[in-house]
């Protein structure tokens, strides 16, 4: 797993005095709050320390110390920022979108292998995982309990139980969820 997390992208410079528009990829602007260094690599490099970090029309607007310009906050456009994964606090049970991606998805009953999750998206009411089967297919299901049964990403895994069709469209003759 890796030990840095992507968390959102400056997308724009907000005023004069240096505050930057984060889309945010994270749980939200609280969530981004409660860390004092942000990185701008994957491999940490380049910490810089929050200054602050506010709510602003679906997005978070964030300064960093040292950068109390717009010409400073200039060059930080279209960046990636990330987290230390050891300053993140999670619940139990809950994981962060970049570890189940590339999780091998098998049949809870029989163990066969469906394919590898590429995406995790929450456009509803639950998340809904994107799977590449190794014919090239892509399958979606929904991450509800009647279908994921068991995620064990420090393993390389999850486990679900499929209805007919949902990744052997072939045999059915159905299209992917």
């Amino acid at each position: 797993m890796r030990e840095y997390l992507e968390t959102g992208k400056i997308v724009a410079t907000h005023g004069v005095r240096g505050e930057m528009k984060v889309e945010l990829w994270c749980d939200g602007v609280e969530f981004l709050a409660r860390f004092k260094t942000l990185f701008f690599s994957e491999s940490g490099a380049a910490p810089r320390s929050v200054g602050s970090v506010r709510p602003h029309k679906g997005m978070a607007l964030l300064t960093l110390e040292g950068v109390n310009s717009i010409e400073e906050a200039r060059p930080f456009l279209g960046r990636v920022i990330y987290i230390a994964r050891r300053e993140a606090r999670l619940p139990a049970g809950r994981y962060f979108l970049q570890d189940l991606v590339g999780l091998e998805v098998r049949d809870a009953a029989t163990g066969r292998a469906y394919g590898k999750v590429t995406s995790v998206t929450h456009p509803a009411a639950q998340d809904i995982y994107t799977v590449l089967t190794p014919t090239g297919e892509e399958c979606r299901f929904p991450g509800v309990p009647e279908f994921l049964k068991g995620l064990y990403p420090a393993e390389g895994y999850l486990l679900v139980a499929p209805i007919p069709g949902m990744f052997d469209t072939a045999e059915s003759g159905d299209a992917p969820v």
